[in-house]
């Protein structure tokens, strides 16, 4: 008898909303050497955010940490795994040690669309989401199948995100790091709690984070930016 699909109410409740299962041996040869060697079977149960709803349950439950919102999803998953699977080995692969290729991941679960500012986007949450827990499990649960959509950036000819850059980042030859950081650096830059180009993108713009949350997530970039100095 096949297993049957895990219930994710419980995540999707504190906007932890994006969920996937993906068999370890069905990755590909560019992924697998990321696992642990013990984590070379079984499979992946991969959970992000979409929108702002998990900033809010990370709020509300008032965590006194460095990382609250990393703390706060590690949390609700490994609770959620063991009230469905109570006895199934599990480890937590990202966030953590593991150098897992998330965007690579991402693609393969067809979550991830490359933009020109160098955030993944879908359809439906703009490039409001991110990924938040990859969880290895000794489980046998029916696979996610892709999601199956189209990049936004394909049909947009405009490209506002391209000329809110005030680093001029984005250009014919692709994405210029440097720029972008250089700008970010600079003590009076509109760059150091947002990003301009995501803001200006219209996909998705109803589910874009709240404020606090995206101030907290930009300086917490900004403080890793300049330590490596």
């Amino acid at each position: 008898m096949a297993a049957p699909d895990p219930d994710f109410s419980a995540l999707t409740a504190v906007g932890l909303n994006l969920h996937a299962v993906v068999d370890v041996a069905a990755l590909p040869a560019s992924l697998s050497p990321d696992l642990p060697r013990a984590c070379r079977g079984g499979q992946l149960i991969v959970v992000a955010n979409a929108g702002p709803l998990l900033w809010r349950a990370v709020k509300a439950a008032g965590l006194a940490s460095a990382d609250p919102i990393d703390d706060f999803s590690v949390d609700a998953v490994v609770q959620w795994f063991a009230r469905q699977f109570p006895g199934r080995r599990h480890r937590v692969l990202y966030p953590g040690g593991s150098p897992l290729g998330l965007q690579a991941l991402g693609r393969l679960l067809g979550w991830h669309h490359a933009t020109p500012f160098m955030v993944g986007i879908l359809p439906q949450w703009g490039s409001w989401f991110g990924y938040r827990v990859v969880l290895w499990a000794d489980t046998d649960l029916p696979v996610t199948p892709p999601l199956q959509v189209e990049s936004p950036c394909r049909a947009c000819t405009a490209q506002p995100c391209v000329a809110a850059c005030p680093a001029q980042a984005m250009g014919a030859g692709g994405f210029a790091l440097e720029k972008c950081l250089a700008w970010r650096r600079q003590p009076a830059s509109p760059c150091r709690a947002r990003c301009l180009a995501r803001d200006a993108c219209p996909v998705g713009r109803a589910q874009r984070y709240d404020e606090d949350h995206m101030r907290h997530t930009y300086e917490q970039s900004l403080r890793m930016i300049m330590r490596q100095r």
